[in-house]
C-alpha cells in the first residue's frame, strides 16, 4: 500500500492469509467439540492452526492458546501468573516502558507494582531491576521490543536478574520480525502485526509455569480461554505467521538498510531527537522514531497524511489523556513533534527519500507558523 508506514500498528492481511481465511470459512464453521463430520473438520483445522503456530514460533503445541487479541493475551499473562503465584507474592515488577496493557492488568487486579527505569535508549536498568527484586515478586514483565521506539530489551540479562521469578514477555511489537527470546515463562503476540487477521492473539504459557486461569473457563478445546473458537481466523493467522517466518531474515536485512537511510536523512535536520539505540542490533529493524523541537506531533502526522504518508505519533496529546508518551518520558527524550515510521514489506529506498523530503518541507512549514 503506497505511503503506508505504520506497520508497527497493524499490517494489511497477507494474500496467503486472505486465501486461507476464505477457504476456512467454508470448511471450518462448525463447532469443533461436536462429533459430526463438519465438526471433525473444524477440529482438525483448529488443531492444525495451533500446531502450525507452535512450529513457527519454536514452542510446544500445548503451550499455545489463541485469544481475541494481543492485549488480552497480555492481560491473561499478568493475571494468570498473579493467580498462580498468589501464595508467594502479589507484586508485579515491570519496566517503565511496558505497554499499557500491563498497567491496566495491574490496576484491575488491585496489586502493588514497581516500575523499573530505563536508560536514554530505552533499555531497562539492570541494577534497578535487581534492587526491585530484592523483595518477593509474583512476576517480572519486560517486553521483547518497545512498540514506540523499537528498542530491544536485554532479556538474557533480565532473566538472570529474575532467576526464580516468572518472566512475562510481551512480544507483540516484535511481530515475529525476530525469533522469540530464549527466556520466557509467559509470552504474548498479536496476529495483525504479521499480516494475519485482527482479533487473534497468541498466549504462550511455558510447560511447568505457575500460571492459572484468572477468570472462568469452559469445556472448549483450550482450557486457558473461554468461548467458541474462531477457527478460520486462527488458521489464517497461522498461515500468515509461517509466511512471515520464512521471509523474516531477508525482510529484516532490507528494512535495516532503510532504517539507516532514514536515520541518515534525519541527521541533517536541526533540533531533532532520533530515539532508540544507535546500534542497529539493539532495535527493531523496521522502525524509526524521532521528535522535532518546536513542532506539534499531531500537526506533523496530519501534514504528512495530506501528502499521502501514513505514520504514527507516540507522543501526541489526546483529548482523553492530554499527556505525552510515557515511553519517551521514561527515556528522558523529547516528547513533542514525535513521529514513528515503520516500514511495510513493499517500502523502497525511493519511498524513504521522498518521505525525508516531505518531512523537511512539513517541519520547516510548521516551525515557520510557530
Amino acid at each position: 500500500m503506497p505511503g503506508y508506514l505504520d506497520s508497527a500498528s497493524s499490517e494489511p492481511l497477507s494474500a496467503r492469509a486472505r486465501e486461507t481465511l476464505l477457504a476456512a470459512y467454508d470448511a471450518g464453521w462448525a463447532d469443533p467439540l461436536r462429533l459430526h463430520d463438519p465438526a471433525r473438520r473444524a477440529r482438525l483445522l483448529l488443531d492444525n492452526a495451533r500446531a502450525a503456530t507452535a512450529e513457527a514460533l519454536g514452542v510446544r503445541d500445548d503451550e499455545v492458546s489463541l485469544t481475541p487479541s494481543g492485549t488480552q493475551a497480555v492481560h491473561l499473562g499478568v493475571l494468570g501468573l498473579l493467580r498462580g503465584r498468589r501464595e508467594v507474592a502479589t507484586r508485579v515488577v515491570h519496566s517503565a516502558v511496558e505497554h499499557s496493557a500491563v498497567f491496566a492488568a495491574v490496576r484491575w487486579a488491585e496489586v502493588g507494582s514497581t516500575a523499573v527505569g530505563v536508560d536514554p535508549s530505552g533499555r531497562v536498568e539492570l541494577d534497578a531491576l535487581r534492587a526491585a527484586l530484592a523483595e518477593p515478586a509474583a512476576l517480572v514483565a519486560v517486553q521483547q521490543a518497545n512498540p514506540e521506539v523499537g528498542t530491544l530489551q536485554p532479556l538474557d540479562d533480565v532473566a538472570d536478574a529474575a532467576a526464580g521469578v516468572p518472566l512475562l514477555v510481551d512480544a507483540c511489537a516484535t511481530g515475529t520480525r525476530l525469533p522469540l527470546p530464549r527466556h520466557w515463562d509467559v509470552a504474548a503476540l498479536s496476529a495483525h502485526k504479521w499480516g494475519g487477521p485482527a482479533g487473534v492473539g497468541v498466549l504462550l504459557v511455558r510447560r511447568g509455569a505457575r500460571w492459572r486461569p484468572p477468570w472462568p473457563t469452559d469445556d472448549r478445546v483450550d482450557h486457558r480461554v473461554a468461548g467458541f473458537e474462531n477457527v478460520p481466523a486462527a488458521l489464517a493467522a497461522a498461515a500468515a505467521l509461517q509466511e512471515r517466518v520464512a521471509e523474516r531474515d531477508s525482510l529484516a536485512q532490507r528494512h535495516a538498510r532503510l532504517a539507516e537511510r532514514l536515520r541518515g536523512h534525519l541527521a541533517g535536520f536541526e533540533d531533532v531527537d532520533v530515539h532508540g539505540p544507535a546500534d542497529p542490533g539493539l532495535r527493531l529493524p523496521h522502525l524509526v522514531s524521532f521528535s522535532f523541537l518546536y513542532v506539534d506531533g499531531e500537526a506533523l502526522v496530519q501534514a504528512l497524511a495530506e501528502r499521502g504518508w501514513s505514520v504514527a505519533s507516540g507522543s501526541a496529546c489526546t483529548s482523553s489523556a492530554m499527556e505525552p508518551s510515557h515511553v519517551l518520558v521514561a527515556m528522558g527524550a523529547l516528547t513533542h513533534g514525535n513521529a514513528r515510521v515503520s516500514f511495510a514489506a513493499d517500502t523502497t529506498e525511493d519511498d524513504v527519500d521522498r518521505l525525508a523530503a516531505d518531512l523537511r518541507a512539513v517541519v520547516d512549514d510548521l516551525r515557520a507558523r510557530l
